[in-house]
């Protein structure tokens, strides 16, 4: 079976070096009650990959490195205002300055965040959407979900992900778009350009974690889905999620 589902790499990585015992909606209920329609989808991104992406990121990476890493620094300040709304949204206001701090260093200093000089300055980077604070506000997840184009989700996440995309496209002062810098490039062919090269070189950041799949278990999309779930997890919770509660056979009864 091919294994190229780029916008899921990452997350093996991430949750392969979890803690097992770390509490995991997947663990005690069913996740997937849309599994016919998520299978559907992730055969189509799978496939869209093989076919696209996979070989544009694979030509985009005979760029010179320092090229390659300034480009990747460039679309990653784009987001730190968006990390600072919702880190503000979820009660961490430290975190939010320290985003906030991120983006004017790296846009000013960094040219046009090209350098990650906050970074050097042990200035830490968040990575929070709108469907985690949701769920710091107690909004359930909901069933697993796989987006076209976008990969694994949740309803809960879906959601999220729709209010992220409507901010960076209607937020402004005066005007000035303040989260989505990209809507001040004039030509919207160049837009287009830019928004296409953030994709590749996502995917292209994504090759050496892909090497996780040719190790996973002889079903893949249940290996996909059971990784990003404890990975959401741990997001959610900062790194810090609830351990799991003992299995039945092992609680005392009241």
């Amino acid at each position: 079976m091919r294994r190229s589902t780029w916008a899921l790499a990452l997350s093996f990585a991430t949750a392969l070096s979890m803690s097992p015992i770390m509490a995991s909606e997947a663990d005690y209920v069913n996740p997937d009650p849309l599994e016919g329609f998520n299978r559907a989808m992730y055969t189509f991104n799978d496939t869209l990959d093989g076919v696209l992406l996979k070989p544009l990121a694979t030509a985009y990476q005979t760029l010179p490195d320092p090229i390659e890493k300034g480009v990747g620094n460039f679309f990653s300040n784009l987001g730190d205002p968006l990390n600072a709304l919702n880190n503000l949204l979820q009660g961490k206001f430290d975190v939010a300055v320290n985003d906030l701090m991120r983006f004017v260093i790296n846009t000013t200093i960094g040219i046009g965040g090209i350098f990650d000089v906050a970074s050097e300055a042990q200035m830490a980077k968040s990575d929070e959407d709108f469907g985690q604070t949701l769920a710091v506000w107690g909004v359930d997840s909901g069933p697993y979900l796989v987006l076209p184009f976008f990969g694994p989700s949740t309803i809960r996440d879906a959601a999220g992900l729709g209010v992220d995309k409507l901010v960076f496209a209607e937020q402004e002062v005066g005007n000035t778009q303040i989260f989505d810098l990209v809507q001040e490039v004039d030509s919207s062919d160049d837009r287009m350009w830019i928004r296409a090269t953030d994709v590749v070189d996502t995917r292209a950041q994504l090759f050496d974690t892909e090497k996780v799949l040719d190790s996973a278990a002889l079903d893949e999309y249940t290996f996909v889905r059971d990784s990003w779930l404890q990975r959401r997890e741990n997001q959610v919770y900062d790194g810090n999620p609830p351990l799991a509660p003992p299995p039945d056979f092992l609680r005392i009864s009241d």
